[in-house]
Order: structure tokens, then sequence, then C-alpha cells
């Protein structure tokens, strides 16, 4: 591996060391974070243990009180200089998301973005955090009383988040459990941890030069026993999950009965209807796709098209596929690169096997026959509702087309799933789009624009088994605090 590979290795961040409790703890044991482009070593990440996590929430629970004293003006204070060091430390963090997911740079620039705009709207939104007057009198025997309710800090918060997008995931927990007035720790990926580090070491910062004890932002690292030992911990009074649907479900189940916000899988469904705008919903695909090599719960998976327009649709999108730049997630002009790994690469790879032996065609040239994570993108025609490639979440760069007779027929076909987070239509169709809106069981339904659409203060999060809960600046907030009502008699009866 070169030179230049290891100088993007963690600098703010003590090496071998991990930010546990007031300190940065040095780690014995360290893993190797991989660049999935070629499978070299970038950097060395030290990975805890559950004893390292049962002392992380040892001091997150030591500062609770502190961190719930902070005043609404320290705690903007502490979140708008996370945002500017981190804006300072752009480029740097969008190199190591590069090296760490492999996904390309335009991706990663646009996470880094985002990360951005999230510090940003979640600073604004911290002074509007509020209770209101309840009119007590409604009943009788509160005649002459006073009620209002507002909103506390609800404690240690525990945020988990995924390899797809993981600093822009973690950014969403730890700002607003900062906001809240909760103690936060946080549990990145095994396999990328790098960027998400360097968050936690400028927000530690932050939080020195407001002199607020370092222990109210922690991060953990390793495997499933290091989260488990969070998750499980009473003292843990939200864990806020981003990643697939199996282990969300067992991160709730863990956390029972203690609330779990969980951000989880889907295998989106996009409608194009007979009056679309066909170059534009082509478009739509080819940008919502295989952006992020096709790794974002929000991707166009399940493309179904109205009858009418199949065929040109089907037609145009294989001719533009050319367009899509495979190569080197290091460049700005690729789309596509490696998937996280190669176990993805071979999951990937077998579904769309099982999708060709229950009939489905392929459209394109097929995903090679090189390593297993390098996929090239794929377009599978015909596909059956009855395969995975169909039912689960692909998280690659592979989507799935199929016809139907009418919009109706295919809100029902989009609704026939176990998943429900976001899901798209093209239409010229105001009628259309609106009973889209009213029907499809989803969190989000984006119309004329590609269902990976996100705006990060929105709410965001899914239904049916993608998930519970809300994220998005004010939503995580209100996730994370809870309501404490006061019921006042001013002058006690005699």
């Amino acid at each position: 591996m070169s030179h230049a590979h290891n100088s993007l290795a963690p600098l703010l961040a003590p090496a071998r060391s991990l930010p546990i409790g007031d300190a940065w703890r040095t780690l014995e044991e360290a893993s190797d974070i991989v660049f999935p482009f070629d499978g070299s070593v970038v950097a060395q990440a030290p990975v805890s243990n559950a004893a390292d996590s049962r002392d992380a929430m040892d001091a997150a629970e030591a500062v609770r009180k502190e961190v719930a004293a902070l005043t609404t003006a320290e705690r903007r204070s502490i979140i708008v200089a996370i945002h500017d060091r981190v804006r300072e430390e752009a480029q740097r963090l969008e190199d190591l998301l590069v090296l760490e997911t492999g996904k390309p740079r335009a991706d990663c620039r646009v996470e880094v973005n985002r990360t951005i705009v999230t510090l940003q709207a979640t600073a604004e939104e911290v002074s509007h955090m509020h209770g209101e007057t309840v009119p007590l009198d409604v009943q009788e025997q509160g005649r002459g009383m006073i009620g209002y309710y507002t909103r506390k800090p609800v404690g240690v918060v525990v945020g988990i988040a995924g390899f797809n997008y993981p600093m822009l995931l973690a950014t969403h927990k730890l700002a607003p459990a900062i906001a809240a007035g909760c103690p936060v720790i946080i549990k990145p990926a095994p396999n990328t941890p790098l960027a998400t580090l360097e968050l936690v070491a400028i927000t530690r910062e932050a939080l020195a030069a407001h002199g607020v004890s370092a222990a109210a932002v922690q991060l953990v690292n390793g495997g499933p026993e290091v989260g488990e030992v969070l998750v499980r911990d009473p003292r843990a009074q939200v864990v806020s999950f981003t990643g697939s649907a199996k282990i969300g479900h067992l991160i709730a189940q863990q956390a029972a009965p203690r609330k779990a916000v969980l951000e989880l899988g889907s295998n989106t469904g996009f409608i194009v209807a007979a009056d679309a705008h066909l170059e534009a919903a082509v478009d739509a695909v080819l940008r919502g796709g295989f952006y992020a090599n096709g790794q974002a719960c929000i991707s166009v998976q399940r493309v179904v098209l109205e009858r009418p327009i199949a065929e040109a649709f089907t037609a145009r999108l294989v001719e533009r596929m050319t367009e899509i730049v495979v190569g080197d997630p290091r460049n700005i002009e690729t789309n596509v690169a490696p998937v996280i790994n190669e176990a993805s690469g071979i999951r990937i790879r077998a579904m769309i096997d099982r999708a060709l032996a229950a009939g489905a065609t392929l459209l394109t040239e097929g995903p090679g026959d090189g390593e297993a994570a390098n996929l090239r993108p794929v377009v599978l025609g015909d596909v059956p509702a009855d395969v995975d490639v169909w039912c689960e979440e692909i998280f690659g760069p592979v989507v799935c087309l199929t016809v139907v007779d009418s919009v109706d027929e295919a809100i029902d076909l989009v609704n026939d799933s176990r998943y429900g987070l976001q899901a798209a239509i093209y239409t010229a169709s105001l009628e259309a789009a609106f009973d889209a809106i009213d029907r499809l069981e989803v969190g989000g339904v984006v119309v004329n624009e590609i269902p990976g659409f996100r705006s990060d203060i929105m709410p965001y999060g899914g239904v049916k088994d993608s998930g519970i809960g809300r994220e998005g600046p004010r939503f995580a907030i209100e996730e994370f605090t809870v309501t404490r009502m006061a019921m006042i008699r001013p002058r006690a009866r005699g």
C-alpha cells in the first residue's frame, strides 16, 4: 500500500486509542481497515471489548446530570463548534470516507456536506425545544390549576451506525443527543470507524473548550459483544440503530422495555406511470439505483413499470447504462466501485443467480467474473415477486424491473413487502401522485425524484420491518427527551 494511504490514518485521535471515559484509552487489540477497491490496509483501528463498554456506560451515567444541566446556549455553542471544525476538516474526512467505505468520492463528498448541514440544523433546533400548557380544568378536579409540560433529557443514548454512511449516521445520533442534554456512546461499524472516530475527537475538543466532561461523548469499536453490553444495560435509555432489519430486531429485543429507535433496511419501490417523463424517470434510476455502490437503504431496487411505457423505458435504461463509470472510488468521475467486502459481493451474486434461475432476464452484461466484491451494475427484467432479489434488500448495484397494468396495481405491488422506508412515483398526474402519497405504506413518498432523496431536517424513518421512530434533528431530539408534566394548584385548598 502507498504512503498516501498511510498519511490518512486519523490525526486527531491518538494512535491505538479510543475515547472511553474522560480520557483516550490505549488498547492492545487493533483491526485492519481495508480499502475495498484494492484490499490494501489503510489504517489500524483500535478494538475495544465488553469491559470497555461497561466502563463507557459507567462514565456516561456519571456525567448524566452534568450534561442535562447544560444551558440551551451551551448546547448550541458546542454543536456550532463541532460544525465549524468539521467544515475545516472536510477534505480530510472525505478522503478517510473514500478509503474506509470504498464509496465513490462524489458520494463521500455528499456525506461530508450533509454532515455539516445536519450539525448546523441541530444547532438551530436546540432553541426550539419547548412544551405546552395543558388546560387541566377540562375536568372539574382541575379547576383553578395550571398545567404545562417541558421536555427533559432521557439519559444515556447509545448510537450504533452502519458502514455505508458512517459519519453522517453517527452525526444524526451524536448531535441530537448533545442538543437534548444526553450523554452518548457511539459504536461505528467495525470496518468503517475512522471518520467517526475523527468526529468524536472533534466533539471532545469542543466539549473541553466549553468546560464539559469528555465522557459526554464516547466511542467504542468492536464486534457484536461490544454493542450488546451497551444495548442490554438498563442505564441506556435509548438505543438508536441504523443497519439491517435482522440486527435491528435483535437490538429491540435486547433493549426492551427501553426505547429503540430503528432505521433499518428496505427494498425500495419506484413506480413509473404511463404518463411519466420517461427520460427523467430513466435518469432517476441511474442516479438513484447505483450511488454509494448500491449500498443505501433507499436506493432504487424494485422498478414497477406501467405497461404502455415498459418497453421504451427498459430499452432507454439499458442504452444509458453505459454512462455509469465503474472504477476507482478515489476518482470524482467514478459512479460505482467494489462493495464493502467479499462476503457482500458473494451474497449479491447469489441473489442475482437465484433470480435468473427463477426466470428473471439479465438486461445488462452481468456482474462480471472478477473478484466477488467488484460488481458491474446489473439490471434484471421480468423479476418474479417471490425471489429474494425482489423481496429482500439487495444492498448492491442491482435494479429489478417488472411490469403492471395500472398505477393502482403498482401501489399494491410496492406495498406487498415486509419493508417500508421510502418509495417514489414518477407521474404527470396530480391524482396519481396524491393516491401514491395516501396509499404507499412507507415512511416517505417521493414524487418525480429519486426515492433516495433525503433532506437531513425532515422526519426520516420507516414502517413495518423498516423500523420505528424518526431521525432528523428535531425528531431525534424528541426521541431523546421525555415529557415532564407540571400540575400546579397555586393556592392549596384549606
